[in-house]
């Protein structure tokens, strides 16, 4: 009997010791110390044996069984630790590798044409004025000379959220509130950078864009004022080299008023593909201060003259950047976001 039990001791051991996983070492468990292994149906047959026999052979497998849980619970440790180096070799990092590169945010290019642009007014004096995108129809049309049923609403096609307010389709709204909260000091000289809404959508239009308009009124101001103003404007926004010209247009909220454009940034004012062989090419519009806006606005325009302007930023950053398709801002292509 004691012969037995020490030949099991010692396959046991071998096992236990040729475990190559956890798995394995589990079935040897089960096979030894399961509720059918060779040690449990060892201690249930103890019965067999003879009164004397039976103390001397009980306490050799309550041995046995205590070694074999010992060894099992020391390989299952030596395993666990095995496969934690394993792991480690596998998921180590190598630290004389280069870092990982990844990619830095920047501005979009409306946000540096924007910038730029309030960057050039403000030093020529201009301050910055704000004011609300959604506007009430009064400081949208009727002060600016268009009142309801007025042919000129047409030219701006709205997005009405009632009869009486509407999202503003252009920053104009701006400087009748600045000259409102002002009149009658003098002067006013503000730019109004913004988002404005309209229902636009082509390669040249988006019902969402960004606008800038500027304002003077003082005494004395007169469309030499505003050209001398809008040329330094184009030579810092395109080049020492550009010219500007005035052609005669009309805007309800101006008189009179003029289309400005500037000597194509392609040909130098050759004439090209771009500009269409006219050597031109349009950036904004213009005007005086129609003396109707000055007076509702609280000036009077027997004393004060003025100027406007506004420019759609979108226009200035495709010419700038040679973009032919304004929709390409707002798709979020990185191809084409990350060259400016």
């Amino acid at each position: 009997m004691q012969a037995s039990i020490d030949r099991l001791q010692m396959q046991l051991k071998e096992e236990i010791a040729g475990a190559k996983d956890l798995n394995e070492l589990d079935n040897i468990r089960v096979r030894y110390l399961g509720k059918k292994g060779e040690i449990t149906l060892l201690i249930r047959n103890m019965g067999r044996l003879s009164p004397e026999e039976r103390p001397l052979f009980g306490r050799r497998l309550n041995e046995l069984k205590a070694v074999a849980e010992t060894m099992l619970e020391e390989r299952k440790k030596e395993l666990y630790s095995e496969l934690s180096v394993k792991r480690w070799e596998k998921e180590r990092v190598d630290i004389t590798l280069p870092g990982r590169p990844f990619n830095l945010g920047r501005k979009h290019p409306i946000t540096m044409v924007l910038e730029e642009i309030e960057e050039i007014f403000t030093s020529m004096g201009f301050k910055i004025a704000e004011g609300p995108e959604v506007e009430l129809d009064y400081y949208n049309f009727e002060a600016l000379n268009m009142p309801k049923d007025h042919p000129a609403r047409d030219m701006q096609d709205s997005f009405y959220i009632n009869p009486g307010i509407l999202l503003r389709t252009h920053t104009s709204p701006v400087e009748v509130r600045t000259m409102e909260a002002q009149a009658p000091e003098l002067p006013v000289r503000i730019i109004s950078p913004g988002k404005v809404y309209r229902r636009d959508d082509d390669i040249t239009h988006s019902p969402m864009f960004h606008q800038v308009e500027g304002l003077v009124v003082d005494k004395g101001i007169s469309l030499a004022d505003l050209k001398g103003t809008l040329l330094m404007f184009a030579r810092e926004m395109f080049g020492k080299d550009r010219e500007i010209r005035l052609r005669p247009s009309f805007f309800p909220f101006t008189e009179p008023s003029a289309e400005v454009d500037i000597s194509c940034i392609a040909c130098n004012g050759k004439g090209c593909r771009i500009c269409g062989e006219t050597g031109w090419l349009e950036i904004l519009g213009s005007g005086m201060s129609h003396p109707r806006v000055l007076e509702i606005s609280g000036y009077n325009p027997e004393e004060v003259s003025g100027y406007a302007f506004g420019m759609g930023v979108e226009r200035i950053a495709m010419l700038k950047y040679g973009i032919d398709d304004i929709r390409l801002f707002y798709t979020n292509d990185l191809r084409m976001l990350s060259r400016y």
